[in-house]
């Protein structure tokens, strides 16, 4: 059974420069998403718990395997994504669900000294600043070339998808939540997160999308997450 706890009005926005990071493999945090965590690792709790005392706000970033371990464990990807925990709830067991809400992209400039057994990092968000518009124009999208691609995607990997749901969606939500809900490995889930402009993106997803329905047809398995 879980307790909720409502989250606190959101104050206006100040980015800091020195966060904690959440490397978790294969789960991707895009700005204006929401992606939901189960936390139960205590170094990971006490994250959670001091990011509640201080902003609401700590980085999503994957490891990168490709890269040699470093002193505090797999080496990170450099960009990741700040996000603020918009719910939170604490289960009997000790666990904390929790959803965070994506707000801009961040270039690692160093990695600092861990505390509580998590890792920081200092951020900076100069190149990433458009993020923030979210007035901004809506990306170009070919939504028939997409929503092509996405058939054959999900028929080849036994997803079952709400079509009807799918169809009513904008185009902005639509390639944000494909983009972070689909099972792509992690080097493509990073070029999602680095693509330039939301229309960039689109256009990656479209053929992530067709190369995964014809990689799947021919067997490969779903990545899976794993915290580092």
């Amino acid at each position: 059974m879980a307790h909720s706890v409502p989250a606190p009005a959101a104050p206006s926005l100040e980015l800091p420069s020195e966060i904690a990071v959440f490397p978790l493999s294969g789960a991707l945090l895009l700005p204006q998403g929401r992606l939901p965590l189960n936390i139960f690792e205590p170094r990971y709790l006490a994250m959670t718990q001091d990011s509640m005392a201080a902003g609401r706000m700590f980085g999503m970033i994957q490891p990168d395997p490709g890269a040699p371990r470093g002193p505090n464990g797999p080496e990170l990807f450099r960009i990741g994504c700040l996000g603020r925990l918009t719910s939170f709830a604490e289960t009997d067991d000790g666990r904390m669900l929790v959803t965070l809400t994506g707000l801009i992209r961040f270039r690692v400039v160093e990695e600092l000294e861990m505390r509580h057994g998590y890792r920081r990092v200092r951020a900076d968000y100069g190149p990433f600043l458009a993020d923030l518009d979210t007035a901004g124009p809506a990306p170009a999208i070919d939504r028939p070339e997409l929503l092509a691609a996405l058939r054959p995607f999900f028929k080849a990997r036994g997803i079952e998808a709400n079509w009807a749901a799918v169809e009513q969606s904008a185009d902005p939500a639509l390639v944000l939540t494909l983009a972070m809900v689909c099972p792509f490995d992690v080097a493509e889930q990073q070029a999602l997160l680095e693509a330039a402009t939301p229309t960039e993106r689109a256009g990656m997803l479209i053929a992530l999308l067709r190369m995964g329905a014809h990689a799947a047809a021919g067997g490969d398995a779903a990545p899976g997450r794993k915290p580092s």
